[in-house]
């Protein structure tokens, strides 16, 4: 059995699929198409930089989307394999759900990238810049992590975002909360805690105005059920509900990131591959997670021709 996983944020990079654009035209249209629904020369960024302006939350969330479907749609169109006799999941980390989502044709391409623009905007607005941060704690286990968040909160928020594997866990909040974590972590045996560069408290309370604004978004998007089932985010588990992938969707911008859950069900439901589209983030979280499962990550046209071969 086989997951197709697609990545999150912090997987952009100047240059990010500019060699698959040159090689194949296939994936141009996918650019193509997504500046035309953004009304902007999102490609140019990805292609050309500058950086600073491409790891903006607004152009990095449908950046990341449109590397990664481009070259899933390289695999489909020219290869001519088809996600629905490959694969029997798909699932994405954070945002990457929404690019998991745009693979199993739950939501166009066009819309896709119109929710992730939106989704960037509204939770870089929901708290004010240097008002929130996110801290990861290396070697602690969730339960760990969360006593940690729950010992530096002194009535702020402070909880545990994203439990990505064995070895890291990240906590989302309030900065002052977040960084009194920082010491407490030592304390309590994890063997490292460092504040990440990241511009907003992703996954926590504080992210309820850009839930409310996904659920209007959300509400007026077409959706049809995914082909294959999606494993969700909040809930670790497959579905393939359009109204209940819905929910979801808006509990994710305020709910933890069940990363290490979710690969470990997949694992325990049979999957032994598990394919990473645009980028190499996930492969060795996914290794951690489930030592004995193979990994490919697909990058260029040299991945997608070798994977051609694999399966």
């Amino acid at each position: 059995m086989r997951a197709y996983i697609f990545p999150g944020q912090g997987s952009q990079s100047v240059g990010m699929g500019q060699a698959l654009a040159q090689a194949s035209a296939t994936a141009r249209a996918v650019f193509e198409e997504v500046d035309e629904a953004l009304g902007q020369n999102l490609a140019r960024l990805m292609f050309e930089g500058p950086q600073d302006e491409l790891t903006l939350t607004e152009n990095a969330q449908p950046a990341i989307m449109a590397n990664a479907i481009a070259t899933l749609r390289v695999l489909e169109k020219e290869a001519g394999i088809a996600l629905a006799d490959k694969a029997d999941f798909v699932a994405g980390h954070s945002l990457g759900e929404y690019s998991a989502l745009c693979a199993a044709e739950t939501l166009d391409l066009a819309t896709t990238a119109k929710l992730l623009k939106l989704r960037g905007q509204a939770m870089q607005a929901a708290v004010p810049v240097g008002e929130g941060a996110m801290a990861a704690i290396l070697g602690a286990s969730r339960e760990l992590a969360q006593e940690i968040a729950d010992a530096a909160a002194e009535g702020e928020v402070c909880t545990v975002a994203n439990d990505n594997d064995p070895s890291q866990v990240v906590i989302s909040g309030h900065k002052g909360a977040v960084e009194r974590a920082l010491p407490i972590a030592k304390e309590k045996g994890a063997k490292r805690a460092i504040l990440l560069p990241v511009s907003a408290p992703f996954h926590c309370p504080l992210m309820q105005p850009a839930a409310d604004a996904m659920a209007d978004a959300l509400g007026q998007a077409a959706m049809k059920p995914p082909i294959v089932p999606v494993y969700a985010n909040v809930t670790a588990a497959p579905v393939a509900d359009a109204a209940e992938i819905r929910a979801l969707l808006v509990q994710q911008v305020t709910g933890m990131v069940r990363w290490r859950e979710s690969v470990a069900a997949m694992a325990e439901a049979g999957v032994t591959h598990f394919v990473e589209f645009g980028g190499k983030v996930l492969g060795p979280m996914v290794k951690r997670i489930a030592p004995d499962v193979n990994v490919t990550s697909v990058i260029s046209m040299d991945d997608i021709e070798a994977l051609v071969k694999e399966i």
